[in-house]
């Protein structure tokens, strides 16, 4: 009579940031990262969580990033060039401004983002559809922003 099927909840699981790139870092290469990363600084290559772990990206207002973006919940408020494929959520705050398409489960969207791109909801079944070239750690340069 009733579905006792529990519904999942809207919202960020992993809570746990390990890893801080500054304000002052610029990353020129692909990042791979496990448990959570604030990224403050910009990287110039695709930035992806460790596959089948439940990893958190935040991008603060002062981060960007020029490269697909691939993680399990992902919070942006800076600026994404390419695309963002999100295993379970996605948040975009207000001065997040992503020039992209998005593929998540669960998204919240605050007023003031902005999306130049197409948002698409994926199915929690399917296997994660990566495109990204290659999902290691491969930094080519790291420099001081100037």
């Amino acid at each position: 009579m009733f579905n006792n099927k529990k519904k999942p909840q809207p919202g960020i699981e992993q809570t746990k940031l390990a890893t801080l790139i500054a304000q002052d870092i610029v990353i020129t290469g692909n990042l791979e990262y496990a448990d959570g990363l604030r990224l403050d600084g910009r990287v110039h290559g695709n930035v992806a969580g460790k596959p089948g772990a439940k990893t958190l990206l935040v991008l603060s207002e002062r981060g960007a990033i020029e490269g697909n973006v691939h993680g399990y919940d992902i919070v942006v408020n800076g600026r994404i060039q390419g695309d963002v494929i999100a295993d379970h959520f996605v948040e975009l705050q207000a001065n997040a401004h992503v020039v992209g398409n998005i593929y998540y489960q669960q998204l919240q969207m605050d007023c003031g983002a902005s999306v130049d791109g197409k948002l698409t909801k994926r199915d929690p079944n399917d296997a994660p559809n990566l495109l990204l070239d290659s999902p290691g750690m491969e930094i080519t340069e790291i420099l001081p922003r100037e």
